[in-house]
């Protein structure tokens, strides 16, 4: 009699344990409001990205490499 209340008992335990690894493990998979920050972060990111790009852009000296690739290009006989 004894022996089957320890196993029951630990059955029992087995059981808790199990329902709350599930449970621990399906807040650490969760991750709510992440979207919404990850979105945020790429957006400033690209913002940044964009503005960099913008001021090589319109640098003299890349505009003038790409004006001169650009008249080149027009001016290549077919």
């Amino acid at each position: 009699m004894r022996y089957e209340l320890c196993i029951s008992r630990g059955v029992e335990m087995a059981q808790r344990i199990r329902g709350w690894v599930r449970s621990m493990a399906r807040r650490v998979r969760s991750d709510n409001g992440m979207t919404t920050s990850e979105y945020a972060v790429g957006t400033i990111a690209a913002c940044a990205f964009a503005a960099v790009l913008y001021k090589v852009v319109t640098s003299q000296p890349v505009m003038s490499a790409l004006q001169s690739l650009l008249k080149d290009a027009l001016d290549a006989k077919f």
